[in-house]
């Protein structure tokens, strides 16, 4: 058994609608060994390693039902036996999944697609080949694989390896509170590095965090809070109870302090944190000397101040409200008269709640210098046995950072106590803030029975609240979330998914000009890169998950339009959770046979996932039956039809039904895209208005508007805002490049598509026809190598009664094809379709395809371009001088280039031909 390919989805996708890891396996041999075929032993010695297996419900989703699918009968498959182990082995290293899926694949026996859940990317991958080799472990020495683990490999080792690996990438408790209150909230969050810096919502609403400073917290503030004599300072100047308080850099220093303030003391690093190098309760010049030196392995500046009697607590307050108090015990164990201090301690470290650090709700208790010092200060030594509950402290500090326990208090918390709190986070300044507060009973006001600040905390922590060793759990990560995302402040901005074979590019550079228009900053993904408020970010095909994280992690974005392609859903599924709205334009054949995708059933589950993720509307063209069947897997609010067909009978039904619908109907002065919706019938557009169109020429650009239109509508932009979007958006290069690009500055017109597949092929040649040329049609015909025999035959035959003359090219990148084996095909797919071998060129470099083509061609004739290098192409066009040929002109004087007849200018030696992607133009060499 091994695993073939692995495909890790960061978002919805054909298994799923979150994360989960795809893998190939192929059983190999063991496809014949099911698990009662092995055996008793093997499910025994697997529920013995991971007990928890017994838990899993599987098909009969009841506990005890994955262990009853490997008994009963013939047993079950090992691969559905690795999945169950990965998602398990996760949830022991504390990561609670329980989704899991694993079905044969069809045609191919002994190969399995394993899909399971995952939190962490990183976690499952390891979860999946520790699964792996705990299965080879348990296997009869006679089918174990050459990669099994050696015979003294020991699970329990490698299964403790596996659960540090996954606590050290795992978020901490007060993070993790964060990001459940956020989802509790229906708020997005991206993690945005290995740590604990998390941004919540997306775009321009976007909060982030770091543990548990926020964007908003204040940088003055935390630089106060850290200074711990400029808060007691202004602290003091309030009127808030604080101690007395020194300022030392040197021992002699700290013991002179002591005396002025008077003994007991409490040393502790000016900048410190989490209790570190902090002593208490000091009382002779000797113990201020080994506190000195301890303070000063943490910081060069050391804080003398007045012991305050009393326990301690922490008092959080979070956007001047106190949500939640504790009280701390430093690290301790209790007696029982039988076991020494180092057993206790040792017994005490066995509560699973105790881990390394931060990373679970309480620490580890360890011997160091401190606790060692704090025993011989009882008496006591690592063996002594301590009486029956008798408590034997650690620590003399009560951080949960060094091994303390918390017990909530914050139902008795004295009206005076809470209100001093919050004054004093007030007056440093924070959004978030921890007191330390020093008191014998915090159901007493500090006014009466005493009691001092120690301390004020920016960023505390929050496991003491949510976790408390004894009381109530706090929800003290709502109120944050709360602070950051009034209810009048939305956190998600709205998204646009487009998907389908053809016309994505276009429909979602449509709808990304209309929401300019209408005042939005855009961010745009397509095949040509990642646009943000029009201007090019990042170049190149940028239909992925990774560039939807780009667009949604922009601050200054208020609206995304996602062109999300098949190569990246198939790859690693969406980008983003959900959207308001997505629009399958068509499904036709491209791409089959790639992937494991050879009919267009199959591609038609693909295209349909943003359907199935959309909240508000899901736009479907009614004239493709793919497209049509989608409808009954999306749960959108709305449910639009596009149609070309103003008889189409389900969309006639659909509208009397008070549906909606976008209708292309036939008036006296051409086609009107029409809007039906709730019973109203509105004209929006005639599709001559919309430029991208060729004066309605181009019916495949009257659908994508149509869509466009629908998609901004359900957007909630306005119609006028849409028709004006529609009838200021154009095909030129500079709006959509490779996407229908007319030149008509030389004698003849030349059209530049990125037509690769038969339906748009069959669009242009349709368009071809509409324009009806006076002189011949040419063509520069290609397709690209990776796809099917039979679909570069079909784009040959849609083509073959459409042109005069025909040249064959292939792509610079020929994808497991022969030099000229794309060319040769279309060749011999023109002639067997009544071409004669006269009208046919074979020439397969794209450049010298398309300078022929040019240069064949006459006045008044019509050349299509179906190109691949788009940028190239059009400059080849543009550059092209049909009275002399010249090379590229960019730079040169005006006055040496020959311009195409027509064009008259006053040329003088100070003009310079400049280019931009529009086109050429002539200019100043001071700018024009």
């Amino acid at each position: 058994m091994k695993i073939v390919s692995t495909n890790v989805y960061v978002g919805p996708n054909t298994f799923a609608h979150f994360p989960v890891i795809r893998h190939v396996l192929d059983l190999g041999e063991l496809e014949h060994w099911p698990t009662m075929r092995l055996g008793d032993d093997f499910i025994t010695a697997l529920l013995t390693h991971l007990p928890g297996l017994d838990e899993h419900g599987c098909s009969y989703r009841e506990p005890g039902g994955f262990v009853r699918r490997m008994r009963e009968d013939e047993g079950t498959w090992l691969g559905h036996v690795m999945e169950h182990v990965a998602i398990e082995l996760q949830n022991v290293a504390g990561s609670p999944v329980t989704y899991g899926r694993t079905r044969s694949i069809d045609g191919q026996p002994g190969f399995y697609n394993m899909v399971f859940e995952y939190l962490d990317a990183e976690v499952g991958q390891e979860a999946s080949r520790l699964a792996l080799l705990l299965i080879y472990s348990l296997l009869p020495q006679n089918l174990k694989p050459s990669d099994s683990p050696a015979n003294d490999w020991v699970f329990g080792e490698a299964r403790d390896t596996f659960i540090r690996y996954a606590q050290s990438r795992a978020f901490g408790p007060s993070t993790a509170s964060l990001v459940r209150a956020a989802e509790a909230r229906d708020i997005p969050w991206i993690r945005l590095n290995g740590q604990s810096l998390v941004q919540f919502g997306h775009g321009r609403y976007q909060q982030r965090i770091q543990a548990t400073t926020t964007s908003r917290t204040s940088n003055i503030a935390v630089e106060l809070a850290s200074d711990k004599e400029e808060t007691n300072t202004i602290l003091r100047d309030l009127g808030l109870p604080v101690p007395k308080q020194r300022i030392v850099r040197t021992s002699s220093d700290a013991k002179r302090a002591a005396e002025r303030i008077g003994y007991p003391v409490v040393l502790k690093p000016l900048a410190g944190n989490h209790g570190r190098g902090v002593s208490i309760n000091l009382k002779l010049p000797e113990e201020i000397e080994v506190a000195f030196d301890k303070a000063r392995e943490h910081g060069r500046t050391i804080v003398v101040e007045g012991y305050i009697e009393g326990f301690d607590h922490r008092l959080l307050v979070v956007n001047g409200k106190l949500v939640a108090a504790a009280k701390r015990m430093p690290g301790h164990v209790v007696g029982d008269g039988i076991h020494t201090i180092e057993q206790l301690v040792d017994i005490v470290n066995q509560d699973p709640r105790r881990g390394v650090g931060h990373e679970k709700v309480l620490t580890r208790l360890e011997f160091d210098d401190q606790a060692e010092r704090l025993l011989a200060l009882s008496g006591y030594e690592r063996t002594s046995i301590p009486a029956a509950d008798e408590i034997v402290f650690l620590r003399s500090t009560a951080n949960l950072s060094t091994g303390g326990t918390a017990i909530d208090v914050t139902d008795v918390i004295h009206p005076d106590n809470r209100d001093m709190a919050i004054r004093s986070i007030a007056a440093i300044g924070l959004d978030i803030g921890g007191v330390d507060f020093l008191t014998n009973d915090i159901s007493e006001s500090y006014r009466d029975t005493g009691g001092g600040i120690c301390e004020v905390n920016a960023g505390p922590g929050f496991r003491m609240h949510v976790a408390p060793s004894e009381g109530t759990a706090r929800d003290v990560a709502g109120p944050v979330i709360d602070m950051l995302f009034p209810e009048s402040l939305p956190s998600r901005i709205p998204i646009a998914a487009v998907t389908g074979t053809n016309g994505k590019t276009t429909t979602s550079r449509m709808l990304a000009h209309i929401l300019k228009m209408r005042g939005f900053i855009v961010g745009l993904t397509s095949t040509d890169g990642v646009y943000i408020d029009g201007q090019l970010s990042v170049p190149g095909d940028m239909t992925g998950p990774i560039s939807s994280n780009i667009i949604l992690r922009d601050p200054s974005v208020d609206a995304a339009v996602m062109e999300t392609a098949r190569g990246g859903m198939l790859r690693s599924g969406l980008g983003f959770r959900q959207c308001n709205v997505a629009a399958c334009l068509n499904v036709t054949a491209d791409h089959l046979g790639l992937k494991g995708i050879d009919t267009l059933e199959q591609l038609a589950e693909i295209k349909r996932v943003p359907l199935e993720i959309a909240t508000d509307a899901a736009i479907l063209n009614a004239d493709d039956v793919h497209c049509l069947q989608m409808a009954d897997y999306t749960d959108a609010k709305t449910l639009c039809y596009i149609t070309m067909n103003p008889a189409h009978p389900l969309v006639k039904q659909h509208i009397r039904a008070g549906g909606q619908a976008f209708v292309l109907e036939q008036g006296i002065n051409g086609h009107m895209i029409t809007l039906y919706d709730n019973e109203s019938h509105i004209p929006l557009v005639w599709t001559h208005l919309i430029p991208a169109t060729a004066e309605g020429r181009a019916m495949h650009n009257v659908q994508n508007a149509m869509f466009a239109a629908a998609l901004a509508h359900n957007m909630g932009v306005g119609l006028e805002d849409i028709r004006h979007g529609l009838r200021t958006f154009d095909a030129t290069f500079f709006q959509a490049p490779g996407r229908m690009n007319i030149f008509d500055e030389h004698p003849f017109k030349v059209i530049l598509d990125y037509a690769h597949n038969p339906a748009a092929v069959k669009a242009m040649c349709q368009l071809v026809e509409r324009f009806e040329p006076e002189g011949r049609r040419i063509v520069v015909l290609s397709a690209p190598g990776d796809r099917r025999d039979e679909d570069i035959e079909e784009i040959a035959r849609l083509a073959s009664t459409h042109f005069d003359h025909f040249i064959c090219r292939c792509d610079d990148h020929r994808r497991g094809r022969g030099e000229d084996e794309v060319a040769v095909i279309l060749k011999n797919t023109l002639m067997a379709c009544g071409v004669t071998e006269d009208r046919i060129q074979v020439i397969p470099d794209e450049q010298q395809s398309i300078q022929a083509a040019l240069e064949m061609a006459q006045p008044t004739d019509l050349l299509l371009v179906l190109a691949d290098a788009i940028k190239r192409s059009w400059k080849q066009i543009i550059y092209f001088n049909s009275g002399t040929q010249t090379d590229d002109p960019v730079g040169k004087s005006a006055a040496s280039v020959k311009l195409p007849d027509g064009l008259d200018f006053d040329l003088a030696d100070d003009l310079e031909i400049i280019s931009d992607e529009r086109g050429v133009r002539i200019a100043r060499e001071a700018g024009d």
